[in-house]
């Protein structure tokens, strides 16, 4: 058994067995040390010769690599006892069992306490099982800086006493939104890079998918964690047509609808019409917004009208100067691009959204339909210089060309 398989059942059950030492031995940065211990020694041993039962031998090691820290703790040694004698954890692993602790490892790893970059980083190594170099990657920032981010955060919840446990239902309801605005975060990521080279970065937008996907198998009664999926599933089903051969982005307009996930657009509405059932959140109406992008058969067939009244409704139940940009958007391929610029010009009066390229991109746009072609070259110029992302910046400056 190679590197890619031992990675493979790592990716697939590390969440669990985290989980599993951490509610046993009570500290969260001992559980996931012992684990990432469990999975070198995995790493050196299972070429030779490979485990009848993988995720117990991980699961087992792990126990081993905790047991030995404890034992070292000779004020934990009550704790030893119990971990060393219950029969909860053994090697019986069931790969199809999905309980309440990958939950509350979820809610630990995306705890209140953590500022933005630990939670998202906590996430996707103990939750996600993904190394501090996988992370590094698609976030495109030093390794060093993933694992100090991890080292604060598991300092920090340790310090701040935040037991492994399932809020009460109150509370899990309330913490839910920072969970779930976690997921958004690295599928974000993955699916408009915010710098770099690349466009897409496919591993961690679906990286994304499947923690999403095991939070609705673990709350199948709450609507936003089905209407964040069904965005995802909907939004990811255009990515194989969303990127040329070169890597160069594909602009809506010109993409090659053929090329969609019509699997996944299957699964996006599967999760939709779950969503539904009690009225949509936000992340519901993002979804039904990409729903409509995904039923049309053409930029020019899509229901615009449909999309502005729910990006109006979207406005309502979560404000933003993002969302009330795409509605400008919207807007400008229903009724026209002159009641779309007034908008983007009272976000700008406003100081909404400074230094970011959204809203000059957007303008330019807009004044190039308008016929004003120096103030569009002017305002992609600047939407240019104002873009992080490679590949965005190059159709940027092609389209203020292109204005001559």
């Amino acid at each position: 058994m190679g590197t890619a398989e031992v990675e493979a059942v790592w990716r697939t059950e590390s969440a669990r067995i985290v989980a599993a030492l951490t509610r046993f031995t009570g500290d969260f940065g001992l559980a996931e040390d012992a684990a990432q211990e469990a999975v070198a020694e995995a790493l050196v041993s299972w070429p030779l010769a490979s485990p009848a039962n993988p995720a117990g031998w991980l699961m087992a090691t792990a126990r081993r690599r905790a047991i030995d820290a404890i034992r070292r703790r000779a004020a934990l040694q009550a704790r030893y006892a119990l971990l060393a004698a219950d029969p909860a954890v053994d090697e019986d692993v069931d790969p199809d069992r999905i309980d309440d602790d990958i939950l509350a490892l979820m809610f630990v790893s995306c705890h209140p306490v953590l500022s933005p970059e630990a939670r998202v980083a906590l996430t996707l190594r103990v939750v996600g099982g993904l190394s501090s170099q996988e992370i590094a990657r698609a976030f495109l920032v030093p390794v060093p800086t993933v694992q100090a981010r991890i080292t604060r955060g598991k300092k920090t919840i340790a310090a701040a006493g935040v037991p492994f446990e399932l809020p009460a239902a109150d509370e899990r309801r309330e913490r839910l939104g920072g969970v779930l605005s976690v997921l958004y975060v690295i599928f974000s990521e993955g699916s408009t890079a915010t710098s770099g080279d690349r466009l897409l970065r496919p591993d961690v937008a679906y990286e994304a998918i499947r923690l999403t996907r095991t939070l609705a198998a673990l709350q199948p009664d709450e609507p936003e964690v089905h209407g964040l999926l069904a965005l995802c599933e909907l939004t990811a089903a255009r990515f194989p047509a969303r990127t040329g051969p070169d890597g160069s982005p594909v602009l809506l307009e010109d993409q090659d609808r053929r090329r969609w996930d019509g699997a996944a657009i299957g699964r996006g509405l599967a999760a939709l019409a779950r969503a539904s059932s009690r009225g949509l959140g936000p992340y519901g109406f993002q979804a039904a917004i990409a729903a409509a992008h995904a039923s049309a058969p053409s930029v020019e067939a899509t229901d615009w009208d449909r999309i502005v009244l729910l990006y109006e409704a979207l406005g309502r139940v979560a404000p933003s100067p993002v969302v009330e940009l795409n509605r400008a958007v919207a807007v400008a391929m229903a009724s026209g691009p002159a009641r779309a610029l007034s908008m983007v010009d009272e976000l700008i009066a406003a100081g909404r959204l400074p230094g970011s390229h959204l809203v000059p991109t957007v303008r330019g746009e807009l004044l190039a339909r308008l016929g004003r072609r120096a103030d569009a070259r002017a305002e992609l110029e600047l939407a240019a210089r104002l873009c992080a992302n490679r590949p965005e910046r190059s159709v940027l400056l092609r389209k203020a060309a292109a204005l001559g």
